[in-house]
């Protein structure tokens, strides 16, 4: 993988905590939800080059909305529904962070010891950096529950995504109308909370355009070009990125164990790719 598009991506991806933090304080979970894949959708539109941009190709759109349900609607709602039962996003990225060690073990029979020592030491590194998060979650069974769900939703969804062989932007806008009617489906199973003001608009106009529309088609061209393991580990750096934005931007320093957190965690992806690249690597 590239360098440039690898960092952009999980600088763009380490903003959606503090901005899903930000809007949610604004509106109930799901109304949320569907004012983010709203905006997705017109941003999409925009882009699109006429109707056939709109839709994937005949013989694969169930597939492709399929994949959507999961990767898009599924883990957002799922992701959503655990914090709302309790889980802080330190927890939820602890339980998310077994994403890529799952993904190793269903998708390659036989793996190098090598390489999951590097997933699990990027694991423990992840624990230190949301270790402060992790001693205030109050765990729930539901939060937990639709921890795993999501966890379920984004693992299978990434390895679904990984088999459709086509643009990003040929996708993304029947996997975001997926979302859009996955989220208004789900309105009335909680109380309807929409505080309208920048506090809002914010976060929805970040989230719909820069996270479900930037990011995720990073995410997908790199889930097209490289090995389904490597590309899922980076959320591995996911909150360690979250986290310098919020010394950088709000000013909240890094404690000293997030530092080394981050620094396993760097150590871990980077005993990963080692591996891989010699495993692909002339014999």
């Amino acid at each position: 993988m590239h360098f440039m598009p690898t960092a952009l991506f999980v600088l763009l991806w380490s903003s959606g905590a503090i901005f899903s933090r930000w809007g949610l304080n604004h509106a109930s979970p799901f109304v949320f939800l569907a004012l983010r894949f709203t905006v997705a959708l017109g941003l999409l539109a925009l882009l699109g080059r006429g109707p056939r941009g709109w839709l994937p190709e005949r013989g694969t759109r169930a597939r492709v909305a399929g994949t959507g349900l999961l990767l898009v609607g599924g883990y957002s709602s799922a992701y959503f529904l655990a914090m709302d039962h309790g889980l802080t996003p330190g927890a939820l990225a602890t339980v998310l962070g077994v994403q890529p060690i799952a993904t190793l073990v269903l998708q390659e029979r036989r793996f190098p010891l090598g390489r999951l020592a590097g997933l699990l030491l990027a694991l423990a590194g992840l624990a230190l950096v949301v270790a402060d998060s992790l001693r205030q979650a109050s765990v729930s069974t539901a939060g937990v529950l639709w921890a795993l769900v999501a966890l379920a939703c984004i693992t299978t969804g990434a390895m679904a995504q990984k088999r459709i062989e086509q643009p990003p932007l040929r996708v993304l806008p029947l996997q975001c109308a997926v979302a859009l009617l996955l989220s208004l489906a789900l309105l009335p199973t909680q109380p309807l909370r929409f505080e309208p003001g920048p506090g809002l608009w914010v976060p929805v106009l970040w989230l719909g355009g820069v996270i479900s529309v930037a990011a995720t088609v990073l995410l997908y061209r790199m889930l097209r070009a490289g090995n389904l393991v490597n590309v899922t580990s980076l959320f591995y750096l996911v909150p360690g990125g979250t986290a310098l934005l919020d010394w950088l931007v709000l000013g909240n320093r890094m404690a000293p164990h997030s530092l080394a957190g981050l620094a396993l965690v760097v150590a871990g992806l980077l005993l990963v790719f080692r591996r891989r690249a010699a495993a692909s690597g002339p014999a």
